[in-house]
């Protein structure tokens, strides 16, 4: 394993994300700010349910019993004290402030990966652009997420890990956990030669979020739609983003009517 590919694996769901949503060389995002916001918001929850500190039990978002050290320890001990659990969707909403983004982009800062620029506006106003300083990590994991794409709808999927809960019918399509399978992986044993390595779950989780972004045929124009689309549809954190996206949409177009 090179350093590149090293560099890409450490990267945290909303980090990757970021990276990918962010222009090289402006360091501005790539799609509207509110998108960006609140695809990151599902990123951090596809995070915490990764390395198993959240989990969906039927409708809503519960912390876990032994929920792991995590750098997004001041969001899952947000869900963790919240007087009452909330939907997906709810939690999308929670967490897509700017300060969200702010923290994850420092992070990298401090890591390397980004270089802040600041900007004033009327003398007054300050805002902070993050332009790529290392692009290493950028380029493994667009190679790790191509790769995933090339293997076809029959190599990777989203798995269900958990049984669904007839209540969840109104949210959408059934609950399902996390990507961390691939459907296709039972068909190796027979084949003369070996298969590619089926793509792991972080990678499956990434692109689902950067489809319900609306960024993955920007950076992956051949990618499948149709099973791209299923694919955020059937993973959870990422259902709960289009949900958001969608009703924010709404209320832009339902506005000049008001």
């Amino acid at each position: 394993m090179d350093a590149e590919t090293t560099k890409a694996e450490e990267l945290n769901l909303p980090q990757a994300f970021l990276l990918l949503a962010t222009n090289d060389t402006t360091g501005k995002p790539e799609i509207p700010v509110f998108a960006l916001r609140t695809t990151l918001a599902g990123a951090i929850l596809a995070e915490l349910d990764l390395i198993g500190a959240i989990e969906l039990q039927g409708k809503h978002v519960r912390v876990t019993g032994d929920a792991p050290q995590t750098d997004l320890q001041h969001e899952l001990e947000l869900i963790r004290h919240k007087s009452r659990p909330h939907k997906p969707k709810r939690w999308v909403s929670m967490l897509e402030g700017r300060a969200e983004a702010q923290r994850v982009y420092e992070g990298m800062v401090s890591r390397g990966l980004l270089e802040p620029v600041g900007e004033k506006h009327l003398g007054l106003f300050r805002s902070v652009r993050y332009p790529e300083k290392d692009h290493a990590p950028e380029a493994a994991l667009l190679k790790k997420v191509e790769a995933a794409l090339n293997g076809g709808p029959s190599d990777t999927g989203v798995p269900d890990s958990a049984p669904i809960d007839a209540g969840a019918a109104d949210e959408g399509t059934a609950d399902s956990g996390m990507p961390d399978a691939a459907p296709g992986d039972g068909a190796k044993a027979g084949a003369p030669e070996p298969a590619a390595q089926a793509p792991d779950a972080r990678t499956i989780a990434l692109i689902a979020l950067l489809h319900a972004a609306g960024l993955l045929h920007k950076l992956f124009p051949s990618a499948d739609r149709v099973w791209a689309d299923g694919l955020a549809k059937e993973y959870w954190p990422a259902r709960a983003v289009e949900d958001e996206l969608r009703m924010i949409r709404l209320a832009e177009e339902e506005a000049p009517a008001l």
